[in-house]
């Protein structure tokens, strides 16, 4: 069995940019983990424990249903935590675009006839840049630098394919292995 997510990555300068937004965050954010440059992206869905035979099935479905999916741009913007500012667990760079829910939905269709459940939450997307160690309390400071970073542009962009990634589980923190990727329709654009 491995541990296995589908997602779109962000491009380089926009990852950049919040990298840079991190390294300015650190002193003043405590307790927190942050996730390197190299994991930041777009989760369109969390699969957990797959079996190994599976992946190839789970590749060609997404090639199936995505192939006429048009690009489409994203735009990251802001920061916000999870579950929310009293108890803070999650760090995240917020994410908009007009066809990320039809994308998500787009890939939930290919994997239900596989047996993966649809998603019941609605679709919430975000880049995760941190979380904390340990319960933690919104303070001043925090609820003082969400504020602060509340509209901060990040930038766009553009989504061109979905990848199948599996996540390793280390004690650094979990490293990514692509293991399909589905192209997006490169003749049109959403």
């Amino acid at each position: 069995m491995i541990r296995a997510f589908i997602a779109a990555e962000i491009d380089q300068p926009v990852a950049g940019r919040i990298l840079d937004a991190i390294d300015e965050l650190r002193p003043k954010i405590s307790h927190i983990r942050w996730t390197p440059q190299t994991n930041c992206h777009l989760t369109l869905k969390f699969l957990g424990a797959v079996e190994e035979p599976q992946i190839d099935a789970i590749g060609a479905a997404l090639e199936r249903e995505l192939s006429l999916f048009p690009r489409c741009t994203i735009h990251a913007k802001g920061l916000g935590v999870f579950p929310d500012a009293k108890r803070p667990r999650i760090l995240w760079v917020g994410i908009e675009g007009k066809s990320l829910a039809a994308l998500a939905e787009k890939v939930e269709g290919a994997l239900a006839p596989l047996g993966y459940e649809r998603e019941k939450r609605i679709f919430m997307p975000h880049l995760t840049i941190g979380r904390w160690r340990e319960f933690t309390r919104s303070t001043r400071q925090l609820r003082g630098v969400l504020e602060q970073w509340r509209d901060y542009e990040f930038g766009h962009s553009l989504v061109c394919e979905v990848k199948l990634f599996q996540s390793i589980l280390t004690s650094e923190g979990a490293r990514y292995r692509l293991l399909k990727t589905a192209l997006l329709d490169h003749s049109a654009f959403a």
